[in-house]
């Protein structure tokens, strides 16, 4: 009955037969004989029909759970059969949000593929709800962020800490009246705002200047809006992006203060445009991680990808 598995999860996942069909090159009509045959086997239906899109029925959802767990067993199995091949085929799929996409994995693949040519590295950039869904879906291998995965599910590995600061246009007038809490983008790449004699700068002192924050669920935000709540502060929102990284760009030309991370600015060409301030520790600092589903098989692959993102760690 499960002969014709990956036939009946392409209409799963399409929850169409005429665009599984196209995906894999048959008709429709064989299509749904095919299927036809496997219900006739089960004694049950798999899809419900009647509805549009079709949907799985009591019976499908079943099947559909084992297709998976034959799936992951063949998959556990070719990782293996890779790892016996000493990297000499194989691939790895790894995810990260524009950040990461942008100036951490880039330098981390390009060790990665001089090591093993072989190999195929994909790289998915797309924001935190979506990698998490990819990742417990089985289509990454790994994800990196900043936010906390369910330790039920993943597995974590910490990559480095970071640290969040405030950046305010150079332009603005409240760098003035900060004056003796500001930094410069060369103080934050020495690292002087981790030192314990540098002060928190209170918020209040930009409660005329306009704010750029991220989304609501990002934990930029949430650690942003932690602070603000800590200094009962309540920031001027003109714009909320995705991205930290657009959230940033757009205080360099001078259109309101944000919230951005040392990492960021340790990997950006220059942060001259903005001034910096330190916050509250207990929510400015956090860790990035590396993390593969509890369950999933780690390849030598993931293995020696990891090995390589540590190695190239600087804190």
């Amino acid at each position: 009955m499960f002969n014709s598995m990956n036939y009946v999860y392409e209409v799963y996942k399409e929850r169409s037969f005429s665009k599984a069909a196209a995906n894999l090159y048959i008709s429709q009509p064989s299509l749904s004989a095919t299927v036809k045959k496997v219900e006739e086997r089960i004694g049950s239906p798999i899809f419900d029909r009647s509805v549009s899109p079709i949907q799985l029925t009591e019976c499908g959802r079943h099947y559909i759970k084992a297709v998976e767990e034959i799936m992951d067993t063949q998959s556990r199995f070719a990782n293996y059969l890779n790892d016996l091949n000493e990297l000499k085929t194989g691939q790895i799929a790894i995810g990260g949000s524009n950040l990461f996409a942008s100036y951490i994995l880039p330098p981390v693949i390009t060790c990665f593929t001089k090591k093993y040519p072989l190999v195929k590295v994909h790289l998915v950039e797309a924001n935190t709800p979506q990698l998490v869904d990819l990742l417990f879906r089985g289509t990454l291998d790994m994800v990196i962020d900043n936010s906390s995965f369910p330790d039920a599910i993943y597995h974590h590995h910490l990559y480095t800490q970071e640290t969040l600061l405030l950046a305010v246009p150079a332009s603005f007038a409240s760098n003035e009246k900060a004056a003796s809490y500001r930094l410069t983008i060369q103080d934050v790449l020495d690292r002087r705002h981790v030192k314990e004699e540098t002060p928190c700068v209170p918020l209040s002192l930009f409660e005329d200047d306009p704010f750029i924050l991220l989304r609501s669920g990002n934990d930029t935000r949430s650690r942003a809006e932690k602070i603000c709540q800590v200094q009962s502060f309540s920031p001027n929102i003109i714009l909320k992006l995705d991205q930290q990284v657009t959230a940033f760009h757009i205080c360099c030309y001078g259109m309101g203060v944000t919230f951005v991370s040392d990492l960021l600015l340790a990997h950006i060409p220059n942060g001259e445009d903005c001034y910096y301030y330190k916050l509250d520790a207990d929510y400015a600092g956090r860790s990035i991680y590396f993390y593969h589903k509890e369950t999933r098989y780690v390849t030598r692959a993931m293995e020696e990808f990891l090995k390589i993102a540590s190695n190239g760690v600087t804190t």
